[in-house]
């Protein structure tokens, strides 16, 4: 209910990301003026009341971030009287890096990533874990030869590397292959594209549940003259192999966690509205995806609410509510990142991450709040809506 009313309240908010659109790329080149005058009100006087934050994306605006850009465009950030600045990333953008430099009051990251970051000296914090389940496949053409992880040996496997290749090869490692074992002794270095696999050039190609899976199912096929259907794929999933590694957190500085009470009630506040915007996404997908693509996103109109709907799948229904660290979980990735060996034979990290490393108690007190507030945060009754892709996306 409070959700439907915040609604009903904000309708020129969509409107309005035509201005943060603008303001937060201003942001990620480096102007100063952006954060006080970015939220949804568009009133320089009223952000003046609010409390500046920013918060560093991982990659460009799409529906995998729409709990952000929902949670601004309804005015939950707002209410927890915070002015919020969302900055797209981009290839060459390191999160934790923009984060740890001061360029960033949080960050959003995979855990594994930032593991090894923190092993190296980066002091940062995962507060809240958005996304409970790994969006990460790998996907074939079923002609391919290819039903199961243990039949890559000798094929083509591809990879996008820059950190997101852990899950790979931890699942060909539990399942005795080794990269030797691929044609040409390593995987393929893949674009951030579907193009080589729809090529034939990839035999079993890397997919994020919400992307890369949708684009080869928006393409025709052109032995039948109609879109692939999953019917035309053998799909891997690591969260079924047992080898998934979190993903999507939010992550603070640790040190300003430990010495600025402002901060760590901001931390509370911050993630309060980005949960608010994550059960909006879910209660209404539609809505959440044009909220994403008023904001500046570039992707056609059923790519964006598949994406919406899939991100929705990652975080609901919830075991413990959104956000909340699972510490099984979170040693499953641990493990992993300690024992999975990569082509140079290194593993993530070589010893087990500090203390500081992750901490419920900022996401439960905003739990907490949002329960006394009559919110439901595990989403228990969570259904998927069925999305029809067309040609491109469109």
């Amino acid at each position: 209910m409070v959700h439907t009313a915040r609604r009903a309240r904000r309708v020129t908010g969509a409107a309005a990301f035509a201005v943060v659109g603008t303001l937060a790329l201003a942001a990620c080149s480096g102007s100063s003026e952006a954060g006080t005058t970015s939220s949804a009100s568009g009133s320089t006087e009223a952000a003046a009341e609010l409390t500046p934050v920013s918060v560093q994306l991982q990659w460009l605006t799409q529906a995998q971030f729409a709990c952000y850009y929902s949670a601004l465009d309804q005015g939950y950030y707002e209410d927890e009287g915070l002015d919020v600045t969302i900055i797209p990333g981009a290839v060459d953008i390191v999160p934790i890096d923009v984060l740890t430099s001061g360029g960033a009051d949080y960050a959003v990251s995979w855990v594994p990533k930032v593991l090894g970051s923190i092993e190296q000296g980066a002091a940062v914090t995962d507060v809240a874990q958005i996304f409970e389940r790994s969006g990460t496949l790998q996907i074939a053409f079923k002609d391919s030869g290819i039903s199961s992880v243990a039949d890559f040996a000798g094929k083509n496997i591809g990879s996008w590397g820059y950190g997101n290749e852990w899950e790979l090869i931890a699942g060909m490692q539990k399942n005795g292959v080794t990269l030797a074992d691929l044609a040409g002794g390593s995987t393929v270095q893949q674009a951030f594209d579907m193009n080589a696999f729809i090529a034939g050039d990839i035999d079993a190609a890397q997919a994020m549940t919400y992307n890369e899976y949708a684009q080869v199912l928006e393409t025709v096929n052109p032995a039948t003259g109609e879109l692939y259907t999953p019917d035309d794929l053998t799909v891997i999933n690591w969260n079924d192999e047992g080898t998934a590694m979190l993903q999507d957190a939010i992550w603070a500085d640790a040190d300003r966690l430990a010495s600025d009470a402002d901060y760590q009630a901001t931390t509370t506040k911050f993630i309060k509205g980005t949960i608010e915007g994550c059960i909006y996404a879910k209660d209404d997908p539609q809505s959440a995806a044009d909220i994403v693509t008023a904001a500046g996103s570039t992707l056609g109109t059923s790519h964006q609410l598949w994406m919406t709907n899939e991100v929705n799948k990652l975080i609901f229904p919830s075991t413990s509510g959104v956000g909340h660290i699972n510490e099984d979980q979170w040693a499953q990735t641990v493990d992993l990142a300690m024992n999975t060996v990569n082509p140079e034979g290194a593993t993530i990290i070589t010893t087990e991450p500090p203390a500081t490393a992750y901490t419920n108690e900022y996401v439960d007190a905003a739990l907490a709040e949002l329960t006394d507030e009559g919110v439901d945060v595990y989403g228990a009754d969570f259904t998927p809506i069925d999305v029809t892709l067309n040609e491109g996306g469109e």
